[in-house]
């Protein structure tokens, strides 16, 4: 597989919807994988600040549904390509 990268983030974003789809559990959920996430995504793209707004991104309400992992893999894979 070519970008199995790609698909990583995908996931982590889908994680990432969960809360929206386990209405009972999902801010809970959210105090998890928010700094799971932040460390996930300091892993795989070395980036602290970008860590830190994943991690926020997670924390705050309502703020699920934006693909922070795969925003920042199409940011970073086009840097490398250049």
């Amino acid at each position: 597989m070519k970008n199995v990268k790609l698909w990583h983030c995908l996931l982590a974003d889908a994680i990432g919807m969960i809360s929206y789809f386990i209405p009972a559990l999902g801010e809970s959920i959210d105090l998890i994988w928010g700094p799971l996430s932040g460390v996930l995504f300091f892993y795989w793209f070395r980036k602290p600040l970008g860590a830190f707004i994943a991690t926020a991104e997670e924390m705050i309400p309502f703020t699920d549904i934006i693909p922070t992992f795969t925003i920042a893999y199409l940011l970073f894979k086009r840097k490398e390509i250049k």
